[in-house]
């Protein structure tokens, strides 16, 4: 809570290499703007916080900033950030939380911690220099006419390109680029690529067929025939990770295989909706769009038929979210049914195929409901 992690740094009575203290709102925009960059490009690797209302000295006790002339709202800091130079017009994530101290009413300007460091910007802006880089070392900033020292900007720019991070970390986002990935060649049991910066990163997948399950997705494809797959992306001869993949329609189309989560409408102990899905900016989804490669015809028709199948959610919150919604509106599914498509489901021994039929047409009112759900929020 940040409250609780405020009045832990208060009590440490000093200023530290990711907060600063300050007795009121800044009077000098440009003033403001030195102290967001410094906290951006902060050397922790975490976020940074401006707590205003504190007065150094008097003991560190808080003050209340509750008429302060130069208060700024979050969407202030915002409008204020935008117009300004950034280079690649990459600018601080930035907002304002007001938190109560001792009956105090206390401002913090939360920096947020990003990849994209170092910020600087290529237009001055009043004491903020062009092509300066500003840090924050212990509990000093960057004086706004010098630039940090070379080795701060080094680990700056190697935090952006990840090579500061963990291993699984930095393979996420070389992932993201799938043109700095060059194949290999293979054995028959393996498609392998390796990175071709750092080629001590590979991820590969296996062309044995590991089981022969169906899942109601298949059925939307052409060719309805599952071909299950093992990813696996290793760093020189560690695996880092591994997670199923699925040839989806003949070998046309390949991805891993998304998760499966479901709802309990009558009977808390089971699930009468059961749904596949992706996180965004969870690893299965940037190898989902790692391995996918338009071409125009097949692959692409694949691809369009599975995603018609998948939810996509922001993160695991926004899915618990959506959960309860379709608890409260699952009686009016009626809404949501109208004019569904369904694929022809061929009758397989041993199988039953209806489940498969209900499991995509439950899949079809969520994506509609799922839908609805985001444009309500926004």
């Amino acid at each position: 809570m940040l409250k609780n992690e405020v009045e832990e740094l208060i009590s440490m009575k000093q200023e530290g290499p990711y907060w600063d203290f300050k007795r009121e709102w800044h009077t000098e925009n440009g003033d403001l703007l030195h102290d967001i960059i410094c906290m951006a490009n902060n050397l922790e690797n975490r976020d940074a916080y401006i707590i205003i209302g504190i007065d150094e000295e008097k003991d560190f006790t808080p003050t209340d900033i509750t008429h302060d002339n130069h208060r700024k709202s979050t969407q202030n800091i915002i409008d204020f950030l935008k117009d300004k130079a950034f280079a690649g017009g990459i600018r601080p994530q930035v907002y304002i939380e007001t938190i109560m101290i001792e009956s105090y009413e206390l401002d913090v300007i939360i920096i947020k911690n990003s990849h994209d460091t170092p910020f600087y910007l290529t237009q001055r802006y009043k004491k903020v220099n062009p092509n300066h880089i500003y840090t924050r070392v212990m509990d000093t900033n960057t004086p706004p006419n010098n630039s940090a020292d070379i080795h701060f900007v080094e680990y700056l720019w190697k935090k952006r390109f990840r090579l500061i991070s963990p291993p699984l970390e930095r393979v996420k986002y070389y992932l993201m680029k799938p043109d700095d990935w060059i194949k290999s060649p293979s054995d028959w049991e393996t498609v392998k690529k390796y990175h071709k910066q750092f080629p001590e990163f590979s991820i590969e997948y296996t062309l044995d067929d590991n089981g022969n399950g169906y899942q109601y997705y298949l059925f939307n494809q052409t060719d309805t025939t599952p071909h299950w797959r093992e990813i696996r992306i290793y760093y020189h001869q560690t695996q880092l990770f591994s997670t199923e993949g699925v040839s989806l329609d003949g070998g046309r189309y390949f991805t891993p295989t998304p998760f499966t989560d479901g709802i309990s409408i009558e009977n808390p102990h089971k699930w009468d909706i059961m749904f596949k899905y992706f996180i965004n900016d969870s690893i299965e989804y940037i190898i989902h769009k790692f391995y996918y490669e338009p071409d125009g015809d097949e692959a692409d028709a694949a691809h369009r038929r599975f995603n018609e199948c998948i939810l996509l959610f922001s993160n695991e919150e926004e899915k618990e979210l959506f959960k309860q919604y379709v608890i409260y509106r699952w009686h009016e599914k009626h809404h949501f049914s109208k004019n569904i498509w369904t694929p022809y489901f061929p009758k397989i021994e041993g199988l039953i195929m209806e489940s498969f039929e209900k499991d995509y047409i439950n899949v079809q009112i969520l994506k509609r409901m799922f839908e609805h759900f985001k444009h309500r929020n926004t």
